[in-house]
């Protein structure tokens, strides 16, 4: 306590050197503390729509399909995957976390129009949940959504490429869970362009029904897609359901996370890390003025060191208290740096970030507008950041203070 009301002290000796060096640390820390909200939104928007167009924040499937996941095998199936769905919605622990829980039916097929063919991919779930997960209402460009069974909506590349339209009919052949040949005529109610080649190019939609009548699959789903309210939690929300499935007797289950789904997940985990390299050079460059203040200090109270030292006072308490000082320093700006900063990524996921214009020919899957996160838990986390940095920034100048000679001190001035 009497270092620390020294501490208090001597910050109050210059006024205008204490809030001028703050204000380094604050406008460092406004930045690194809107920094991580605009990422952290602009991430979240990445993950969420790669993992609701393909593997979820946690995807539950059969541990064969599992091992040939690239192959979309339908015939490894999960038997009665509403009851699976069901039993994760129920799950204790989960409650609040799970946004949705989807099945879905992913499988490739070759369609032919004339003389012309071209792969494509099909999705089918229920119409209903895809709309919040696919999304591909909201690209309907002609035509209509799906309606009821029997229709399908195709993306415009397929319908440039083979010369569909909207009310003809779309041939479907497929292998079936049995390893037969399914054959299934479908409607195409509407075409989609949400200006992604890959959704464009390559997918059409279609009922799950239509999907286990075309494959076989009874009332089993190759994939079940469990979206979060947060997509952090897929780690520890994928034990969850690990553990609660196989307490309800589900066998042969995998439940795998999105962060274990491949090159992009490890892209995601990367760029994450180096975010976080980035906040903590910024907080360096922000208190880097502190040393300088510091050094100011140790070498203006030279005599007073001198003294202290003279009545007793030992090294160790001289260091902590210059340290104090720079601590104390820090912990000011990065108090107003966050808060401001807070300020702004609040205002910021209301009102958004349109880039719009700038995404005009981008090839990812992610939402135009940009909503920046807010996290409690990241600020006090900065928070500590920055008065850890000044404290690192403080301990050349606090030593030198520490190790300096009373007597040559005193003389000195």
């Amino acid at each position: 306590m009497k270092l620390y009301s020294m501490a208090i002290r001597n910050l109050g000796r210059s006024k205008r050197r204490t809030i001028l060096t703050a204000l380094s640390v604050c406008i460092a820390m406004l930045m690194v503390m809107f920094l991580d909200g605009f990422i952290g939104g602009f991430v979240q928007n990445i993950v969420a729509n790669f993992t609701k167009n393909d593997v979820g924040n946690v995807m539950v499937t059969t541990s064969a399909y599992r091992d040939r996941q690239r192959f979309m095998p339908v015939a490894e199936y999960i038997r009665d995957s509403a009851k699976v769905a069901d039993a994760i919605r129920a799950m204790p622990g989960l409650e609040g976390r799970v946004k949705t829980v989807a099945e879905r039916i992913r499988f490739g097929v070759l369609l032919a129009s004339g003389t012309s063919t071209k792969s494509a991919l099909c999705v089918a779930g229920d119409p209903i949940v895809e709309k919040g997960l696919l999304m591909l209402d909201r690209s309907v460009t002609s035509g209509s959504y799906i309606t009821g069974p029997g229709e399908t909506i195709i993306g415009a590349g397929i319908a440039r490429d083979l010369g569909f339209k909207v009310g003809d009919t779309l041939k479907v052949v497929t292998q079936k869970a049995d390893y037969g040949l399914g054959f299934k005529r479908f409607k195409v109610a509407g075409i989609f362009a949400t200006d992604v080649n890959a959704l464009d190019g390559a997918v059409f939609q279609i009922g799950l029904g239509d999907a286990r009548e075309l494959l076989g699959t009874e009332g089993g789903s190759t994939q079940l897609i469990v979206m979060l309210g947060n997509y952090r939690d897929s780690g520890s929300a994928a034990r969850t359901i690990r553990a609660g499935l196989e307490k309800a007797g589900f066998a042969g289950l995998a439940v795998v996370p999105w962060t274990e789904s491949g090159s992009f997940a490890d892209l995601m985990l990367i760029m994450d890390r180096m975010y976080g390299w980035i906040y903590v050079i910024i907080a360096f460059l922000g208190a880097f003025v502190i040393a300088n203040v510091m050094m100011m200090v140790v070498l203006e109270r030279k005599k007073e060191i001198g003294i202290l030292k003279s009545m007793g006072m030992p090294r160790r308490e001289i260091l902590y208290l210059f340290l104090l000082e720079g601590c104390l320093l820090g912990a000011l700006g990065s108090a107003a740096g966050i808060l401001l900063g807070l300020a702004l990524c609040v205002l910021f996921s209301k009102v958004g970030m349109d880039f719009s214009s700038s995404m005009a020919s981008f090839s990812w899957p992610m939402d135009n507008v940009v909503y920046s996160t807010v996290s409690l838990p990241d600020a006090l986390l900065l928070f500590l950041l920055g008065v850890a940095v000044a404290g690192v920034i403080s301990f050349l100048p606090s030593r030198k203070a520490a190790m300096m000679d009373a007597i040559e001190a005193i003389r000195s001035v």
